[in-house]
């Protein structure tokens, strides 16, 4: 069944680790705030079901157009990106490619890391704020939902989640593969974010180093979590040149748009390991230029891999099949929407008929029985309606043609209704 509208349909363009390294994928990044200036701006231009991802590992744009380039042209204007480099490594989903794009999404099997469900917290926090800008509709809404709920599924009824695999977990394993006596290295953790806190849990559990040191510059984040974790020692982001100095570690995962480790920052003439979690990247790249220092990205990241993921490859099939029971759910609520509004018109049309029969017989028949007419009469209305609404449902049926037939057979305004529907 395709999604037919007169004049937009549902589209989700963007670039992803698919197609696009990190560094490309820094120059689409969108910060927080072009994010809610890319939304203001489509809400201005009355684009419909707007809402906008940008993580580490992709940016794209959801919503009505009625061609994609009005969403690229958006991107690309937000963003550092280029329409030219766009082209060379972009995705365009239209109406069920991109509704079955959003499922693949929304379930972890489009993630990086086969079965990473961070991209589901995301996904809420893109809605979330969507929706204070007032772009999202009710489309967008019952879609999300729909795959919120194949997401809940695939989670607690399949192992594609199972063991750990996350960027952060990925760092982890790195070391532990690559750093011999990791144990005894100094490392320092730069930044707070979600990334953050998972990387030094991930610390704590998959190793036993007790010279881990976290910097953030907001401080107090980093009391309140020194608090529970007794092993991360404070650091002060004054004190970060000196700090990495004495570092032979450094993860950086602080989620900014610029650099926040520069080759100012770099002053050491022991090796370094440093291992950037953020797209775009928070380390400079001039600094992967030293002689002394190795630099991992996100990337690089993704090719750690373990007997878990083997696990999760297994429960693909079990996963698409949910994901085609909330498709088909989604889809017949959309269709339902659809053509309710012009079955509600029919229904009118054919009472008016049926009022003007009644009170032409009433004149004609002495002692005429109304109330019997209108019982009658009014289950003829019910089966007529329920045999269109049957016709309707048929996944051969397109939807606009049978509503301009309906509209001509009763003359109903019909196909303004099914216009306003779209």
């Amino acid at each position: 069944m395709l999604i037919e509208n007169t004049h937009k349909n549902f589209y989700n363009i963007g670039i992803s680790y698919v197609k696009a390294d990190a560094q490309t994928r820094g120059k689409f990044s969108l910060s927080k705030e072009n994010q809610i200036a890319l939304l203001e701006e489509a809400k201005q231009n009355d684009f419909e079901g707007v809402f906008v991802l940008s993580t580490c590992n992709r940016t794209e744009i959801n919503g009505f157009a009625e061609h994609p380039f009005q969403l690229i042209s958006m991107l690309c204007k937000h963003s550092n990106g280029s329409v030219e480099d766009f082209a060379k490594v972009s995705y365009v989903n239209k109406n069920q490619e991109a509704i079955h794009h959003l499922f693949r999404m929304g379930t972890g099997l489009d993630s990086q890391i086969l079965g990473d469900y961070e991209i589901v917290g995301q996904l809420r926090q893109a809605f979330k704020l969507a929706k204070e800008h007032e772009t999202v509709n009710a489309y967008v809404e019952r879609l999300l939902n729909n795959v919120m709920q194949a997401s809940k599924r695939v989670k607690n009824e399949t192992k594609l989640s199972s063991g750990t695999t996350s960027v952060s977990y990925a760092s982890v394993q790195y070391l532990i593969k690559n750093l011999p006596d990791y144990n005894t290295k100094d490392i320092l953790v730069f930044g707070l974010g979600k990334m953050g806190k998972h990387t030094c849990k991930n610390l704590a559990k998959y190793t036993s180093n007790k010279s881990v040191t976290l910097i953030n510059r907001t401080e107090d984040k980093v009391d309140e979590f020194v608090k529970e974790h007794t092993f991360i020692n404070k650091g002060k982001h004054e004190n970060l040149t000196k700090e990495i100095a004495s570092s032979d570690v450094l993860i950086v995962s602080t989620g900014a748009s610029l650099p926040t480790v520069t080759l100012d920052n770099v002053i050491t003439s022991k090796e370094l390991l440093i291992i950037d979690l953020s797209v775009p990247a928070n380390v400079s790249e001039e600094v992967n230029n030293l002689e002394n220092v190795t630099l991992i990205n996100v990337d690089e990241l993704s090719k750690v891999t373990d007997e878990t993921l083997a696990i999760r490859k297994q429960e693909i099939p079990v996963a698409e099949e949910i994901i085609e029971k909330h498709k088909k759910e989604f889809n017949e609520w959309l269709n339902h929407r659809r053509f309710t509004p012009a079955i509600t018109a029919l229904k009118q049309s054919l009472k008016a008929i049926q009022q003007d029969e009644i009170n032409f017989h009433k004149k004609k028949i002495e002692n005429f029985d109304v109330d019997q007419a209108e019982v009658i009469t009014s289950r003829f209305i019910q089966k007529i309606t329920t045999q269109f609404v049957k016709h309707l449902k048929t996944e051969e049926t397109s939807v606009s043609q049978s509503i301009q037939v309906m509209a001509k057979v009763f003359g109903t305004n019909l196909e303004t209704i099914d216009a306003k529907n779209h």
